[in-house]
């Protein structure tokens, strides 16, 4: 390369050559690849703390975050000697090999490949079967305000404290937030689910107005409890993790105390590093509370008992035994809700914009709607994710109700790598993309 297309750090002994170090990543905010790789060598301790030692997915923005963006399971070939990996499978039976942070210089070197998100799975790379992690995710639906995600926070704290277990919160780095517990490696998989899950529901009825562990968006309200993520290969952004925001925010670890008083939007790339230097790493003492999670699994087989058994998993996962049936609401025999779906697209901008398109010509309709009748689904594929938008017409007087359309914009899925979201993939990608 030439001097002026990388520029060389020295990080942890190792040499570092950041390429292209004045590209711009977030065009708003005006930082450049080089300023994403500071920011975390400026974190690198408590961003460890979160995803070091644990397998992590590769979020990449090669053209910064209004360019197209991909996930990256396998590593890539052309990696350091000193870059650990780790061979994980999944679900689907494939395996790949994940890249294993343990050190600044690693961290610094996914930063060069544009990986503005760290995405740790719960598990780390000595025991891959043993999650050591429990995740809480509080997913607002639209028009649920940060005071309600206050809220329910109060009762998941208050929840977890009744069963033995330390959470440790953070904001999510986009509308919600996160509650990370350690748990003691002994339990699979399927078992810290439905743990999570028994929780999920418990906080519902401690909450009836505020919370909900209904997977289907059309049956949610308030703030969604995702017990899904602590399923097999789904991973959330880490502690510290940057986010494709305009404001480039980041997860920030909170603690309990300082969540009446923040705003998501007070922690960014560029006011985080200050913030470790002025009080630490929230979670610094997050390795020393593990706990137990056999009183959730005893909450979990009386609900069984009661007739509440287990609940929806993600699309691409195989039929579970003893998983109800995968059908939503609204494509039951006798439809829970008045749902239609708008359109299909790979950017969300597109999807949106086809939503405006909809509600030009149902003016009158789409005056009755409230921020959660529109459903916004991000469908995650094996690279990418792409955008499905559905209108719930509960609030629309039934002689207003609008039939269902031709969609608009209709990319279908499986024109990419991509989940049909009512079954498996339609095909497989290409060898071209395997390749990544």
């Amino acid at each position: 390369m030439a001097a002026a297309e990388y520029e060389r750090l020295t990080v942890s002994g190792r040499e570092i050559a950041v390429s292209n170090p004045r590209k711009v990543l977030f065009p708003r905010a005006g930082i450049t690849k080089l300023d994403l790789v500071r920011y975390y060598l400026a974190v690198a301790d408590g961003a460890l703390r979160g995803a070091g030692g644990r397998p992590n997915v590769l979020v990449r923005y090669p053209n910064g975050i209004e360019g197209e963006f991909f996930f990256q399971k396998r590593a890539p070939e052309s990696r350091p000697p000193w870059v650990e990996v780790v061979s994980l499978s999944f679900p689907s039976g494939r395996t790949a090999e994940e890249v294993v942070p343990r050190d600044a210089a690693t961290l610094a070197w996914m930063a060069n490949l544009a990986c503005l998100e760290l995405h740790p799975h719960p598990v780390r790379a000595e025991d891959l079967d043993h999650p050591d992690e429990l995740r809480v995710d509080l997913d607002p639906v639209p028009g649920v305000t940060w005071n309600d995600i206050r809220s329910v926070a109060g009762v998941v704290r208050a929840t977890l404290a009744d069963f033995g277990l330390v959470g440790w919160p953070k904001t999510s780095g986009s509308r919600g937030m996160h509650v990370y517990v350690r748990i003691e490696q002994k339990w699979t998989f399927p078992q810290v689910r439905r743990a999570a899950l028994a929780f999920a529901r418990e906080v519902e009825r401690r909450a009836p107005g505020l919370a909900t562990s209904k997977w289907w968006k059309e049956e949610r309200h308030g703030v969604f409890l995702d017990y899904n993520q602590n399923a097999k290969d789904r991973t959330i952004a880490g502690a510290y993790s940057v986010r494709p925001t305009p404001d480039a925010r980041v997860s920030a670890p909170l603690a309990w105390e300082e969540i009446d008083e923040c705003e998501p939007g007070d922690f960014t790339l560029a006011t985080m590093p200050a913030r470790v230097g002025a009080v630490g790493d929230r979670h610094a003492a997050i390795d020393n509370a593990r706990g137990s999670i056999e009183a959730l699994l005893e909450l979990s087989a009386r609900h069984e008992r009661e007739g509440q058994g287990d609940a929806p998993w993600p699309p691409q996962y195989r039929k579970q035994p003893g998983e109800p049936p995968r059908v939503q609401p609204s494509r039951r025999r006798v439809p829970s809700r008045p749902l239609i779906e708008i359109g299909r697209a790979a950017r969300k901008e597109d999807a949106m914009a086809g939503l405006e398109r909809w509600k030009a010509r149902h003016q009158e309709a789409a005056s009755h709607l409230q921020p959660a009748d529109v459903l916004i689904d991000a469908m995650r594929g094996r690279f990418r994710t792409w955008t499905r938008i559905r209108v719930n017409l509960q609030n629309v007087p039934e002689d207003l109700r609008p039939a269902q359309e031709p969609l608009d914009p209709d990319a279908a899925p499986n024109e990419w790598e991509g989940v049909n979201p009512d079954g498996p993939p339609r095909r497989r990608p290409s060898r071209a993309r395997k390749a990544q």
